[in-house]
Order: C-alpha cells, then sequence, then structure tokens
C-alpha cells in the first residue's frame, strides 16, 4: 500500500516536469513572477484542486501573519518563511506550480470587489516578502526577465548626483555608494516622491534598489486588480464537466481546509454531565453564548441546535449523551414525547444514524462566520462578526479580560479579522502556545480546535500522548459523475472569454453546506415557535 502511494506521488512528479519541459519556461526563471501569462498546460482535476488548496494555505498564512505582526519584523519574516517553507510553493518545478496556482485563484476570487480585495492584498503582501528576500543579483535578474526597462545608473553619473542622493535619502556618501540605484520615470514612482524619499532630476527618479519593491508593487496591483476585473467567472461556459470544476472553484474563497472533526474525539468520552464544567473552561465564545441561551431559554431555533450540536458531537459528545442533554433542557417547557416526536430525530440524523446516514462535520469558523446570519431570537453565528460592539465588550469583560485585552481584541474586529480576534482571547486566558512567538496555527480556523487546544493546556496529566490524531482534512467533494475515475483533464486558459456561464453558484464545500435540506419537514417545526 505504502509502495503504491510512493509510486502514485512519483509519477505525479514526473507529469508535471514534463509539462514543465513542455512549454516555454522563461517565465519560470526566476522564483518571484508578476504572473503576466497564465498557463496553458493541461492537468487532472486532482491536481487543479490540490494547487488551489496549497495556495490559499499560503494566503490565508500571509493574512493571519500581516494581521498579528508588524510587516517588514522579525517575527513577520520568521513566521513567513516558515509557511512558505512547509507549502509546495516553493522553487522550476515549483515556481510551475506557483504559476498555476495564482491563476486558479483568480477564479475563485474575482467574483466580488470584496473577494477581489482581500486577494490583491494578500497577493502583494506574498510579493513583498518573496522579492524583498532576493539578494541584488536576483532583483536585478528580475527587472530583466520581465522587461520592465529599469536600468542602473553607472558609477559616473552616481558620482554626479551624489550629494543630492544624500540629501535626498539622508544618507553618509558611503552608503550611497554602495547601493545600486535606478532611473525610473518619476510618474511609476510617485509614492516615494510624494514622501520625498528620491532625487528626481528631468524626469526621472534615482530610487536606490531597496525601495524598487514599490514601484513594482503599485505595477503589480494595477495589473491584478486589471486582470481581475475582467476575467469573472461569467467569461467561462460549458454545461457539464467544465462547469463542475468551476463551480468547485466558486467555493474556495470560503472553503475550510484545517482538521476534520466530523468523529475527532481529542480528549476521550464526555457526557453530558461535564458540559456545564466545560463551557466555562475549554469553550470559545460562539459556543458559551449558544451554551448560556440553550440553559437560560431551554430551547435553542434551528440554526442554534446545528451550530452547537455539530460541535458538541465533535468534542466527542456520544448519541446518545447528546440526546440525553438536549432533553434534559428541553422538556423544562414541554413533555418527554413533543421533544421525542420534534427533535430526537434531527439529533439521530446528525449523528449519521437517519435518512441519508451522512456522517456531518462540525462547522468550521469561515462557514460560521460567512453563512446564515443570525436573527432576532438566534443566538448562533459568530460573536466576533455579528454582535454588537457594545455587547461584545460586555461578553470579554465577563471572560475575565483586562480593558487593555478588550481593546486589543476589538481593535481586531474592527478590522474584520474575526478568527485572529478570537485566536487573542484565548491567548489572554491561557497564555501563548508558542513561548511568545505568534503560532499561524493558533488564528483558530474551527471551534472545535478551540476546544482541543484549552483541553490540552488544562489537562495535559489526562490526555494521552499517544492518541492518534485525525488527518488533516481539506474537504474537497469532487463533483458527482459515473466517470469520476476516469483521467479527468481540465484545460487552464484562465483568459477564455468565447463562452458564457450560468450564474456562478455562492454555496460553499458541499459537506460545510450541507444542513439537513432534506430532513422531514417535522423535524423543523419548532422553528415557528
Amino acid at each position: 500500500m505504502d509502495f503504491d502511494r510512493r509510486r502514485t506521488a512519483t509519477l505525479r512528479t514526473k507529469r508535471i516536469q514534463q509539462k514543465v519541459n513542455g512549454i516555454d519556461t522563461n517565465i519560470f526563471e526566476h522564483c518571484v513572477q508578476l504572473y503576466t501569462l497564465p498557463p496553458t498546460s493541461t492537468i487532472s482535476l486532482e491536481e487543479f484542486e490540490e494547487l488551489a488548496v496549497e495556495r490559499l494555505k499560503v494566503l490565508r498564512a500571509v493574512e493571519t501573519v500581516g494581521v498579528r505582526c508588524s510587516r517588514g519584523s522579525q517575527d513577520y519574516k520568521t513566521l513567513l518563511e516558515k509557511e512558505i517553507k512547509n507549502s509546495k510553493l516553493k522553487r522550476s518545478i515549483l515556481k510551475w506550480r506557483d504559476n498555476v496556482s495564482h491563476f486558479i485563484l483568480r477564479l475563485a476570487y474575482c467574483r466580488s470587489e470584496e473577494l477581489r480585495r482581500w486577494f490583491i492584498q494578500q497577493e502583494i503582501d506574498l510579493f513583498r516578502f518573496r522579492f524583498q528576500q532576493e539578494s541584488a543579483e536576483s532583483r536585478a535578474r528580475f527587472l530583466e526577465i520581465n522587461n520592465l526597462g529599469y536600468k542602473p545608473i553607472d558609477t559616473e553619473e552616481q558620482k554626479e548626483v551624489l550629494v543630492n542622493l544624500q540629501d535626498s535619502e539622508g544618507k553618509e556618501a558611503l552608503a550611497i555608494e554602495n547601493v545600486q540605484h535606478y532611473k525610473v520615470p518619476f510618474t511609476e514612482a510617485l509614492d516615494l516622491v510624494r514622501s520625498r524619499r528620491v532625487y528626481v532630476h528631468h524626469g526621472f527618479a534615482y530610487v536606490p534598489q531597496d525601495d524598487l519593491v514599490s514601484i513594482l508593487l503599485t505595477l503589480f496591483r494595477m495589473q491584478l486588480s486589471h486582470s481581475l476585473a475582467v476575467s469573472n467567472l461569467q467569461s467561462f461556459a460549458s454545461p457539464g464537466r467544465r462547469w463542475e470544476v468551476i463551480t468547485n472553484v466558486v467555493s474556495l474563497s470560503r472553503r475550510y481546509i484545517g482538521q476534520d472533526y466530523a468523529s475527532k474525539k481529542p480528549v476521550g468520552e464526555i457526557t453530558a454531565d461535564m458540559i456545564d464544567l466545560l463551557s466555562k473552561t475549554s469553550f470559545p465564545l460562539c459556543m458559551q453564548q449558544l451554551h448560556s441561551a440553550f440553559r437560560s431559554n431551554h430551547h435553542l431555533r434551528h440554526g442554534g441546535r446545528m451550530q452547537y450540536g455539530l460541535f458538541l458531537k465533535g468534542i466527542g459528545l456520544s448519541l446518545e449523551e447528546a440526546i440525553r442533554f438536549w432533553k434534559s433542557e428541553f422538556t423544562k417547557i414541554m413533555d418527554g414525547d413533543k421533544f421525542d416526536k420534534q427533535y430526537s430525530y434531527s439529533i439521530r440524523h446528525y449523528y449519521g444514524k437517519e435518512g441519508r446516514k451522512a456522517d456531518y462535520t462540525p462547522y468550521s469558523c469561515i462557514k460560521i462566520i460567512t453563512t446564515n446570519t443570525p436573527g432576532v431570537g438566534d443566538f448562533h453565528g459568530c460573536p466576533f462578526k455579528h454582535s454588537d460592539p457594545d455587547v461584545l465588550r460586555q461578553k470579554l469583560a465577563g471572560q475575565g479580560l483586562k480593558q487593555e485585552g478588550v481593546d486589543q481584541v476589538m481593535q481586531f474586529v474592527k478590522g474584520g479579522h474575526y478568527q485572529v480576534a478570537c485566536a487573542r482571547v484565548f491567548e489572554l486566558i491561557h497564555g501563548s502556545l508558542s513561548g511568545g512567538l505568534i503560532d499561524v496555527e493558533v488564528s483558530f480556523q474551527h471551534p472545535n480546535q478551540y476546544f482541543e487546544e484549552s483541553y490540552k493546556r488544562l489537562h495535559k496529566d489526562k490526555i494521552n500522548s499517544n492518541t492518534p490524531q485525525a488527518p488533516r482534512a481539506v474537504q474537497i467533494v469532487p463533483p458527482p459523475s459515473k466517470d469520476r475515475q476516469s483521467d479527468t483533464v481540465t484545460n487552464l486558459k484562465s483568459n477564455s472569454q468565447d463562452v458564457t456561464a450560468p450564474a456562478a453558484s455562492t454555496a460553499s464545500d458541499p459537506h460545510e453546506e450541507d444542513d439537513f435540506d432534506e430532513l422531514d419537514e417535522t423535524v423543523l417545526l419548532d422553528e415557528a415557535e
């Protein structure tokens, strides 16, 4: 079995190398790219999805590191370098992966202004980091490969303008002489001119090599913004397999790519009697909110029961204990027969014992944040996203956070970084998991991840270190098709505009979006209550 897996991986690598060898690889001469030429090779659907997820992981890490660390700081460089090294988007064959994965995500993030803004910002930050990591020779080679026309000034000219360069840069003559300068049309260096960081003469700005990245970022941003604006998914067409691939791409922007908590029991058996205490010590704020509302009202509406019930399933609450937990509270406002008739079926259903017998997965943070916005009388959702700021401040204070900590969390909330805000609450309560250096993984992607990390912290002596960990789950579901086992291929021509497609679906990953759409109507009788 292991031999077969190794053989498959080797064959896949050889196929990719053949693709790289079979095309003009000028765009792959440098590990930093402007992505001016889309890929034209043919890849399998499996490779298509794999490349998309690889890059999505990197971009989300770029976002998290950028929010939590000052750009350019040592912590920022250390963490981002670690994340990129852990990915497969490194250096000939890997340059090809970098190029293809970028264009795949263009398809996923071209559909709205919000998605385009997010994608551009993360790609800009990734480009800046990569370019600044390169040597002076490598940067010069990048300019040459991309025909940017920025020429370095010679020693004689540098001596002629040395005094002016000293005045504009505020440096000693020796420091100026040791840095390569480029003559750039001043209209392409307006940010540097505006901040008076460069010397301008006869329409040209004299730009030190370290500041070239500012010009390149402006160029890259303009180019990428234009490409995304014209590359909307309605340009793609054709019913059948191509459209199935595109609808899979649509879900990438909201896809959960972390651990699978469908049947994971990280801390052993959990009983109904343990829930009250665990809710105070190890539940994330979203689940604390649901638990408190359930105990106070003896009832939760469908959205709350789904979010909370699947979370409890994910932490290890068995079906029998789940029914006991829900019934003990519901029967404070109704008799047992009514509960059995209207509610027990849905509990058995999401445990895979009724209906299609599907093993439903607990909701990820992305799903909770982006779908099923709570209304009046609802308690599900993400408190950092859906709560009034004043109410959220009260909830944070109720967690025992000091005013300084509350202000820090609210800053993340104000910037729309809800998962980072949740991670900061965790750190303020439990302490940093990485000894002071922020760990990207601590920016939670899943409520069950929060619970697991908290429980491990508080019950180290009770956790068997030999307990096997669940595999990392990507949760990508191939489109259903009778010929799924065939060697399906997808042509990556991302600039195709000769076909039109039906309105793009906004549904997320099938695993994420399955909310009992096929349940009997009797299951939802209480929704009118």
